[in-house]
């Protein structure tokens, strides 16, 4: 009889040999047995981990109370407005500092001092202007020259605190009591805060073309001190023309940001539509074209080198160079060209080895996602789904921000002391403004000059004594929703996609709106169970978490041992949630071809990935892999335009494109995005192949490829995997 071709009601006997790389039946637990009457994701279903259910919603309702408990409690102008030494906001509504929205600091040369790095303010009075002071004075000049005209008293006295009109006070009273800051300095609003307006002439700092000045004391002081002061206040006044110069980019081109954000969304759309029809060569271009890209760039780097051989000032090593905001700084030194030479020559050799010595899983590969491709060509509607998933994470992501800022915002102001000594045994300790000047700590010899100042906003009661706890549990339930979101997209896609790899006629046999039916099974049924591997995920997310914080915490600390353990912790947690995700991911699909618990979907699919070691560890890299130069090609591709578009080297469009300060700003801006979207595109192909995956080594132990029980699998992947069938 002459070989028929194969199909899956073929009245012939097909016989097939052990699947490459499966462990024989009884090896990590039993393969499920024939059953005739399984037609793909159960139907017939009752409800999982009630328990977890009941939890989950008992999470979200108090969840719900904690928002309203912090919106009333809390106040967001604490955290968006500065405040001054009494606690008042700064440009406050209905406040006698409405019209002075600006904190001035009355010795700004005070913030150099240490302490403000543990007290978190700095130890000088702060009062709530309209506008920052525009010229150099002191209060004793102010008096020199008030006996000449009153205006110049009028300018200082808006500097001084309210309700001081006695500019003939002895400057010495003046400056024991606090009434008025001691001099004035030119300054500029910066995250609404008077700062010194720093500019730089001929590589020099300069504050209104001064390099030096005098305090109340006739003292001379550099600006130089000024410049540590500022520091010490914020960290960001380095960054503030950077900041700007940013904003104005941006301001530039957010029309073309947007067109090539667009641009992305059509590539990453018609990647997918050719993967329909043409997965295999177009998966292959696309490996070739990235090998011979990343050969050009060996062959460009070595050309660079070879220019630079001879230039002066490029054997400069790139940390002697330091943070350069022009790019073309690191293009001079041969040692960026190394680096790159060497990243790119690894990368190639990488490549190259895989393909020659996993060739045949790269054929398996190819085949799963040409599967994927159709599958997704059949229930087009599941490339939408990530939108809807994106919708749930801006909820969740925002409700925690929006709870955190209340959460951080709430209590009543609590003050310290605020001294310039350190050694003030006072110091930090809690006071009252309205009595401090009558106690000891303002006559301590220690503590001369300490003053008491606003320090944060707190309180006694419980709800205040317990606000970090409740931060946790916020970000914990931010997580748990976060990861509950990115499980029902899970299983939503992977009930989908397994309607399509059982059903035996393709498309006859696929059911009517699968994307739908699945989603409702999985919202309707397994609630609880998602919601169970969400939060084993969010508790292993936030013990890592606070690993960070506690490192972050102890930089300044000496301790060896301390941090190696840190970081082991650190290391260990990484990999139980990798291992976590994994495990959660192959669940997901079980629960929504199979409709059992989280916890028994979750052994059956170890088990059935154990059975089929070899072959998962390898198709699994390689798939990944695969659809990561997808990614990586459409992000280079969207990038290398918007790189020749924002340098005018596009002729067509040199006039429309505005110069701009950093080309680099929206070019990032646009190979992120680009890649954030293609990644969106191909999660579902990852999970398309997944599922497929897991259907297929199901398939090869629930059938024999005979009449009776024939194979589910496409023909192609039945050929590729290497299965052997026999007409009789």
């Amino acid at each position: 009889m002459a070989p028929h071709r194969y199909t899956h009601s073929s009245s012939s006997a097909v016989k097939s040999e052990p699947a490459v790389g499966a462990a024989p039946p009884g090896h990590y637990g039993e393969p499920h047995k024939f059953d005739p009457s399984f037609r793909g994701p159960v139907r017939r279903r009752s409800c999982t981990d009630i328990l977890c259910c009941l939890i989950f919603i008992i999470a979200i309702l108090s969840y719900v109370a904690l928002g309203i408990v912090a919106w009333l409690h809390g106040d967001p102008r604490k955290v968006l407005h500065p405040t001054n030494s009494y606690g008042q906001f700064c440009g406050q509504k209905g406040t006698p500092n409405e019209k002075k929205p600006i904190l001035f600091y009355f010795n700004i040369l005070k913030c150099a001092n240490p302490s403000i790095l543990i007290n978190l303010q700095c130890p000088t009075t702060q009062m709530c202007v309209s506008k920052c002071p525009d010229r150099f004075a002191t209060y004793t000049e102010m008096q020199i020259q008030h006996t000449l005209s009153q205006s110049y008293w009028e300018y200082y006295r808006d500097f001084c605190k309210p309700g001081f009109n006695n500019p003939n006070k002895p400057v010495s009273q003046v400056l024991r009591d606090e009434d008025c800051p001691s001099m004035l300095i030119p300054s500029k609003p910066f995250l609404q805060r008077c700062l010194p307006d720093f500019t730089s002439r001929n590589g020099t700092v300069t504050v209104a073309n001064r390099t030096s000045f005098k305090d109340a004391l006739e003292t001379a002081r550099s600006v130089t001190e000024l410049q540590h002061a500022a520091k010490g206040i914020t960290g960001l006044v380095d960054t503030k023309e950077l900041g700007m110069k940013i904003v104005e980019d941006y301001a530039k081109t957010w029309a073309w940001i947007l067109i090539g954000l667009l641009l992305s969304l059509a590539v990453s759309l018609l990647f997918i539509l050719l993967l329909r029809f043409t997965a295999g060569l177009l998966l292959w271009t696309t490996i070739i074209t990235f090998v011979l890209l990343l050969a050009y760039g060996m062959w460009y780097c070595s050309m660079q080198l070879s220019r630079l051989r001879n230039t002066p000032g490029s054997d400069v090593a790139i940390l002697a160079v330091g943070m350069q905001t022009d790019l073309q700084v690191y293009l001079q030194l041969s040692q960026t060209w190394i680096i790159l030479l060497v990243s790119l020559a690894v990368t190639e050799a990488s490549i190259l080895l895989m393909l020659i010595f996993l060739r045949r899983r790269v054929q398996v590969a190819v085949a799963l996602l040409r599967e994927a491709s159709k599958a997704i060509g059949y229930i087009m509607s599941t490339l939408f789904f990530p939108v809807l998933t994106f919708l749930l994470l801006t909820v969740c992501i925002s409700y925690w921000a929006v709870t955190a800022v209340y959460l951080a915002s709430s209590g009543e102001a609590v003050y310290r002391v605020m001294s310039p000594d350190v050694s003030c045994q006072y110091a930090n300790s809690t006071c009252k403004p309205e009595s401090f000047n009558r106690s000891n700590i303002s006559t301590s010899a220690s503590c001369q000059g300490s003053r008491c100042l606003f320090a944060f906003y707190g309180g006694e009661t419980s709800y205040h004594r317990h606000l970090f706890l409740l931060q946790l549990s916020n970000l914990l339930l931010c997580l748990w929703l976060v990861n509950f979101s990115l499980a029902l997209e899970q299983c939503s896609l992977a009930g989908a996609f397994a309607s399509y790899y059982w059903a035996r006629r393709k498309p006859q046999d696929i059911p009517p709106c699968p994307l739908f039916s699945s989603f409702s099974r999985a919202l309707r049924y397994h609630t609880g169970s998602l919601a169970f591997g969400a939060l084993i995920l969010s508790v292993a997310q936030l013990v890592r978490i606070i690993l960070e914080y506690v490192e972050q915490r102890l930089k300044g600390v000496n301790n060896v041992v301390s941090r190696f353990l840190l970081r082991c912790l650190q290391c260990c947690f990484w990999c139980l949630e990798k291992f976590i995700r994994y495990m959660n991911r192959n669940a997901y699909i079980m629960v929504a071809i199979y409709g059992k618990n989280f916890c028994t979907s979750a052994r059956e699919a170890f088990l059935l990935l154990m059975r089929n070691v070899v072959r998962t560890a390898v198709l699994d890299r390689v798939t990944d892999f695969l659809l990561f130069l997808g990614k990586v090609l459409i992000a280079g591709g969207v990038g290398v335009v918007a790189f020749f578009l924002f340098t005018k080297k596009i002729p067509v469009f040199q006039e429309e494109v505005p110069s701009l300060n950093y080309y680099w700003v929206p070019l990032l801006t646009v190979v992120l995005g680009a890649f954030l979207i293609a990644h969106a595109f191909f999660s579902v192909y990852a999970m398309c192949v997944d599922t497929l995956f897991l259907c297929f080594c199901d398939d090869l132990e629930r059938h024999d490829g005979s009449s009776g029980k024939p194979f589910l699998m496409s023909p192609e992947l039945h050929r590729i995997l290497g299965k052997s069938s026999q007409s009789r």
